[in-house]
């Protein structure tokens, strides 16, 4: 009986095939003679191969090697390296991630952030506004003529940053023409203590034509040159006037003759406006249609929260890495762009979300990288966004804060809706001797209940008694509470239970 050691240490069976092993039995010649006679061939041809084994293990077939079983060896591999060797260049590489204790990465997010800072990325959200304004301006360049424009807008708007690309699509797009480059100047009415002085920064453009003015003012002197085709400068001059606003309230008279500027026969000025008063051409552009320089207007609408989503995500793709979840974005651009729209507030949100993240990080031993979270987000919002109410509690005096104080903590701790003035003092004296402060008199308590009373934050009934009247809170007391989160004296004084 062969043992296992002599069967392993056999010729193979395939080399020398036994008279049985040709001879098929007659059922099973007779159903399939064809597949008897390839399965025969197959062992012949190895057999006769000079590449065939002669020594196989019972593990392990003699034609394992073979290209024909090529396939099921692929087949076996695992789904994952077969995957990756299929479709490895659809697979987008995992970015590295973020080390918020590393000092040079969390300087970058911050200038990423920082409203000063041009995105490296180009402007987003804001095509067709740019394509209207370079159309305008473009228009003039070839046509040799001036022009004016007003852009207006809610603050944040992506209005200054729109005009400053247009500027340079515009000298590019000369250059390319072969046409003369057209210059340019930028000028912010609030730096001027004289708002006629504007006049003056126009006409340094023309250093030639300036000695020749004598005693007239500087307007005087553009109104000559820009009237007289032999005074006329060659070259265009765009100008850029930002905060407009600032001429509304203090002169009209100066933003009239600015306007008329572009109206004189030989005048090469292009002149864009920027304002945030949306309003301003229905108030004087009947005035200036009137005088025959009716600008183009050209309105930048509030950013939607997808626009906000947006840019916030295009402004992060300078860094490698991932900074923020993406609900916390989404979160951010959400309330902005239901409040204000205003890119500014909602870039001064993530810088103070990323700060607060990072101040978590110093109280912190966690070493290992994070990314801010939507609470973060919540945080930093709740600061900027604060109601209406919040502020007005932060700006009362210090013995009415501890009066709401006292309010605060009589309904938190009671199923109650309403409490006398009596009982209103007792708790405002507990708080007071419980930090310190002296207390004020009823009667100066009852005048203080009254103030409180006439700016509705809260309702005073009517008794022969004081110490009888009826007290209801007309605020929410997570108003109050808030107001004072984050001062030690308030919260303390929150703390106290009801007398």
């Amino acid at each position: 009986m062969p043992t296992l050691r002599s069967a392993t240490l056999s010729p193979a069976p395939a080399a020398t095939p036994s008279p049985t092993a040709a001879t098929p039995s007659p059922k099973a010649a007779a159903t399939t003679p064809s597949s008897a006679a390839k399965r025969r061939m197959t062992a012949r041809r190895a057999a006769d191969s000079p590449d065939s084994p002669q020594f196989t293990s019972p593990h392990k077939s003699p034609l394992a090697g073979s290209a024909h079983f090529g396939a099921p060896k692929m087949l076996s591999a695992s789904p994952k390296s077969s995957r990756k060797r299929l479709y490895g260049d659809l697979v987008p590489a995992e970015r590295p991630k973020w080390n918020p204790r590393d000092p040079a990465q969390m300087q970058a997010v911050k200038e990423a952030l920082h409203v000063a800072t041009t995105p490296s990325c180009g402007l987003v959200c804001r095509d067709d506004e740019q394509r209207r304004v370079f159309e305008f301006c473009k228009a003039c360049v070839q046509q040799e003529r001036a022009g004016s424009l007003y852009v207006c807008g809610c603050p944040g708007t992506g209005k200054t940053l729109s005009i400053s690309k247009v500027k340079q699509s515009v000298s590019r797009w000369a250059d390319e023409m072969g046409m003369e480059t057209p210059d340019d100047l930028s000028i912010n009415c609030t730096n001027f203590g004289n708002t006629s002085d504007i006049f003056g920064k126009i006409l340094e453009k023309f250093q030639v034509r300036k000695k020749a003015g004598g005693k007239l003012s500087p307007l005087q002197q553009l109104q000559r040159m820009f009237s007289h085709k032999e005074s006329a400068p060659r070259r265009m001059l765009l100008v850029v006037v930002d905060e407009m606003d600032y001429l509304i309230t203090r002169d009209r008279a100066v933003l009239h003759d600015l306007f008329m500027l572009t109206t004189l026969q030989f005048s090469r000025c292009i002149l864009i406006g920027i304002a945030n008063a949306i309003d301003l051409a229905d108030r004087f552009l009947p005035k200036l249609e009137s005088l025959n320089c009716k600008p183009l207007v050209i309105t930048f609408r509030a950013y939607s929260k997808d626009q906000i989503s947006n840019i916030i995500n295009h402004r992060l793709k300078v860094l490698e890495y991932d900074v923020f979840e993406p609900m916390a974005i989404e979160f951010c651009a959400r309330k902005v762009a239901a409040a204000t729209g205003d890119m500014r507030k909602a870039l001064g949100v993530c810088r103070s979300a990323v700060e607060i993240f990072e101040s978590g990080l110093q109280d912190s031993s966690d070493k290992g990288a994070g990314v801010v979270t939507f609470d973060h987000m919540d945080i930093a919002l709740s600061k900027v966004f604060k109601p209406a109410v919040v502020n007005n509690i932060l700006c009362l005096p210090q013995h009415q804060q501890m009066v709401l104080c006292a309010l605060a903590n009589t309904f938190q701790h009671s199923r109650k809706k309403a409490t006398t003035l009596g009982e209103l003092n007792k708790s405002y004296i507990e708080i007071c001797r419980s930090t310190q402060v002296p207390a004020v008199g009823m009667l100066e308590f009852s005048n203080m209940c009254m103030i409180l009373s006439d700016q509705g934050y809260l309702k005073l009934g009517q008794s022969k008694e004081d110490k009888l009247r009826r007290v209801t809170l007309q605020i929410d007391i997570s108003d109050i509470t808030f107001a004072f989160k984050g001062s030690r004296f308030f919260e303390k004084c929150l703390e106290q239970p009801k007398f």
